[in-house]
């Protein structure tokens, strides 16, 4: 059967696109701005040395990974016929190759839709040479990958989510939202077993496997994040602190620092708090459920983060794209405005970090513009999943064609469970088996 034009079209614009971002991070076409690619060329590749001899970066301020994170440094070794930075950047087109084509299929059955793939055709553009030039895009294929599983596969989505947190955290977060009941147990055991297993095996193969949970406790707060919108005005106001690269990124240090890095984390255990109630409080799954409760909890958590890193755009692209697949329209705003915010994260970065750092006019424009995006983007998200699931009640919700939820299967834990058949014996009571 011939593709529809709406997936043939995703393709020709998912090949051209990322042609444009190959043609950027092996630098035939330039940006503004800082080399985003030296990330790969010059710190990972110095990583993969130090990998190679069995043993983490310990000396190494700008290690800050859990140990899984080994495995993407180490990757380009699989195409030892290229150059380390060219071999990173090949496999990371590959692996955004393997989540369009998840997502393009996932849109594809019954009650779906191929929104999510143009989500991710759009997105991953819209962040620049940035999506190649991070080991993000393989967390986020993981990730994609977990959720897009969980509803038929809770036990292999609780594995996949596991070995995503231990390549950089984040996804233990998309297992928020599995239903209760027997597919929550399946799910989060396994991803226990599979954390302690991995964990046990990379503590054995290589000292300071566990040295990341404490890597980040001397940290600033970063020039992109929410918090320093306060210190980048505070500096119009004769603040006595400065920028410095530190810990791998460029950071505000000086004066009442920590008080916004406090309020930061305030933020983060108040978004865990909510989400904890909201996990209390539902009563209501559909199909599409997980992924918008893992939309909205990384959103949440990205948003009030100390260290909003250009690259963590792109778990948002990818977790908004799984939602619009399993036609969550209930998502589609926080969607937009996560694209939005992804373009408005390349005007900052790179083509205006030198405005950012400076903390002019045009740098705090644009922080002030993205980051009120994501701020947007996580009420919304948050509004849109306590209305579906806590609020709802057992009336479905409008969608296309009148489905609820587009057509997503409605269902919870007393729905869910298996139906005991009543069998009446000849000349007895009913009874159950």
């Amino acid at each position: 059967m011939r593709a529809p034009p709406t997936a043939r079209t995703a393709c020709l614009v998912w090949a051209a696109t990322r042609v444009l971002l190959l043609l950027l991070v092996f630098h035939v076409l330039t940006l503004p701005g800082p080399d985003v690619t030296t990330d790969v060329s010059v710190i990972y590749r110095n990583w993969y040395e130090v990998l190679r001899t069995g043993s983490f970066p310990l000396d190494d301020v700008t290690w800050q990974y859990p140990p899984g994170a080994a495995l993407p440094v180490l990757a380009p070794a699989l195409l030892p016929f290229l150059s380390y930075p060219a071999a990173f950047f090949v496999l990371a087109l590959l692996t955004d190759a393997a989540v369009f084509a998840a997502l393009l299929r996932a849109g594809r059955g019954a009650g779906r839709s191929v929104a999510g793939a143009w989500v991710w055709v759009a997105g991953v553009p819209l962040l620049g040479p940035t999506a190649f030039a991070r080991y993000d895009v393989m967390v986020t294929a993981v990730a994609v990958a977990a959720l897009l599983t969980a509803a038929r596969h809770p036990r292999a989505a609780g594995a996949l989510a596991a070995f995503g947190a231990l390549l950089k955290v984040w996804p233990a977060l998309i297992l928020v939202g599995t239903p209760r009941g027997r597919a929550t147990r399946a799910a989060w055991l396994a991803a226990l077993a599979t954390g302690v297993l991995l964990t046990a095996l990379f503590t054995a193969a290589m000292p300071g496997a566990l040295d990341f949970l404490t890597a980040q406790r001397d940290r600033g707060v970063e020039v992109e994040s929410l918090g320093a919108l306060v210190l980048h005005v505070a500096r119009q106001f004769g603040w006595e602190g400065e920028v410095r690269l530190h810990y791998g990124s460029m950071e505000f240090l000086g004066p009442h620092v920590e008080a916004v890095a406090a309020g930061s984390l305030v933020l983060t255990a108040l978004a865990f708090g909510w989400l904890l109630w909201w996990r209390l409080r539902a009563r209501r799954w559909t199909a599409a459920t997980p992924a918008d409760a893992a939309f909205t909890a990384v959103l949440l958590f990205t948003t009030t983060s100390r260290v909003l890193s250009p690259q963590y755009l792109l778990w948002l692209v990818g977790l908004a794209a799984v939602c619009l697949a399993l036609r969550s329209w209930h998502m589609r705003g926080p969607a937009l405005l996560v694209l939005a915010a992804t373009f408005f994260t390349l005007l900052e970065f790179p083509l205006g970090f030198g405005h950012v750092v400076a903390s002019d006019a045009v740098g705090v424009t644009l922080l002030v513009v993205r980051n009120g995006l994501l701020v947007a983007a996580s009420l919304l998200a948050g509004a849109a999943l306590w209305r579906s699931t806590v609020t709802a009640g057992d009336r479905p919700e409008p969608g296309p064609g009148g489905a609820g939820h587009g057509g997503a299967r409605v269902f919870s834990p007393a729905v869910a469970a298996p139906v005991s058949r009543r069998v009446r014996p000849a000349g007895g009571r009913a009874s159950e088996r």
